[in-house]
């Protein structure tokens, strides 16, 4: 497992384009979410990303002109990461090089929007509408292929919040299984009115601003983002001249799924400590190994207490931890891949964000949760993603050192 390593990062979210200006935003003191804009009478606060409606989209990918593309496109964009792809390709060749994508809606944005162009009483959807290519699951890992010229495995992983953090899972089973030489692994979900009135109406939005772990939170602020990593097998070619974002081995990943609730996390972590475990596990680590947690921390009081259980059973007291989004939001599918770019900064950067927005952890928990910056040089960092569903993902990275 200690084989396999990212060679080139990328994201985009409320936080700024690529690993610098996310960099320069985990630096600061101010949160990058907004009251919501994006409907009428929006509620709370979203982390809406700047600039996506007058990005330049490929002319010759028109069909896959949606949000969730204009996302991608932005990352893919970002950080040298097109370059640093292009000499993968020419290494292994299109062919063995895979995608594995991680979203919970797609590009639904273009189906509600192609619902209210009908006409009164017309039943069919505008001959503008393309579901296959915008709306369609699979529409993401089709556009990133052909933005790449990739011919490899191409797949898509929709398991709520957690599709981006599982991609890695299946991208590493991928590469070791001789599929794949190399996969390019990401995720992109954007805001959506279903997304936004569908997380009001289970009375989860915080009618202000996101708190992660706070004592007075009261909800999520969703986000949007996307982001890209490139996963291969370390010394299979000499490291590239290019370097999109920071390099970081991919050092162990868990899993479960407990199905305790459709939308409730099991109050007693167990699932979310199995997936844990399996990471370190798997990476033949000592949970006293891990120098920083990014936790899921949504910002709900369920489920953030049920993470502070499940990280002091395994980890105790003394472990550092901090959610992020309190900067990007809640961006769903894409929270997988945005944090693991934000672990890359904390390796690289050698300082820890607190939870921004929040003022005063809730006195029942026990972890070690951050409300300031903490210079730190952690070379083993743990990045957690436990969805709706029971649905659970813990990755491990750490310095290429």
């Amino acid at each position: 497992m200690n084989d396999l390593i990212i060679t080139a990062g990328t994201a985009v979210s409320a936080m700024g384009r690529g690993v610098d200006a996310t960099c320069q935003t985990l630096q600061s003191t101010h949160t990058t979410l907004q009251p919501d804009n994006f409907q009428p009478n929006g509620r709370g606060s979203i982390g809406r990303v700047a600039g996506i409606e007058d990005h330049t989209f490929p002319d010759t990918l028109a069909l896959y002109d949606c949000r969730n593309n204009r996302l991608a496109d932005q990352a893919l964009t970002s950080d040298g990461f097109l370059d640093a792809v292009a000499e993968a390709r020419a290494h292994y060749g299109a062919h063995r090089i895979g995608i594995v994508m991680g979203t919970s809606t797609s590009g639904i944005l273009s189906a509600e929007e192609a619902y209210a162009a009908r006409p009164a009483g017309e039943l069919t959807l505008p001959e503008t509408f393309h579901y296959s290519t915008t709306q369609d699951l699979a529409s993401l890992p089709h556009f990133v292929a052909a933005r790449l010229g990739l011919t490899g495995p191409s797949l898509t992983v929709s398991n709520a919040c957690a599709s981006s953090t599982r991609a890695f899972i299946d991208a590493a089973h991928l590469i070791t299984s001789g599929f794949c030489d190399a996969v390019i692994v990401g995720g992109a979900d954007s805001l959506c009115r279903m997304t936004l009135q569908g997380f009001a109406s289970l009375e989860l939005i915080d009618p202000t601003v996101t708190r992660p772990c706070d004592a007075t939170r009261d909800g999520i602020s969703i986000g949007e983002a996307a982001g890209f990593a490139l996963l291969e097998r370390a010394g299979a070619r000499p490291l590239p001249t290019t370097i999109a974002g920071y390099r970081l081995r991919l050092l162990g990943y868990g899993a479960s799924s407990d199905g305790h609730h459709m939308s409730a996390p099991d109050p007693t972590g167990a699932g979310a400590t199995l997936a844990m475990t399996k990471a370190l596990k798997r990476a033949q680590l000592r949970p006293d190994d891990i120098g920083y947690i990014n936790m899921h921390g949504t910002g709900s009081r369920a489920n953030d207490a049920m993470e502070d259980k499940a990280m002091t059973a395994l980890f105790g007291p003394h472990t550092p931890c901090s959610s992020t989004k309190g900067w990007s939001g809640h961006t769903l599918g894409a929270s997988g891949i945005l944090e693991t770019m934000v672990c890359a900064i904390v390796l690289n950067q050698h300082f820890l964000p607190p939870c921004m927005n929040s003022t005063d952890i809730d006195p029942t928990f026990h972890s070690d949760m951050l409300l300031t910056h903490r210079h730190a040089a952690p070379q083993i960092v743990m990045n957690n993603a436990f969805g709706f569903g029971g649905t659970n993902s813990s990755l491990i990275v750490g310095t290429m050192a």
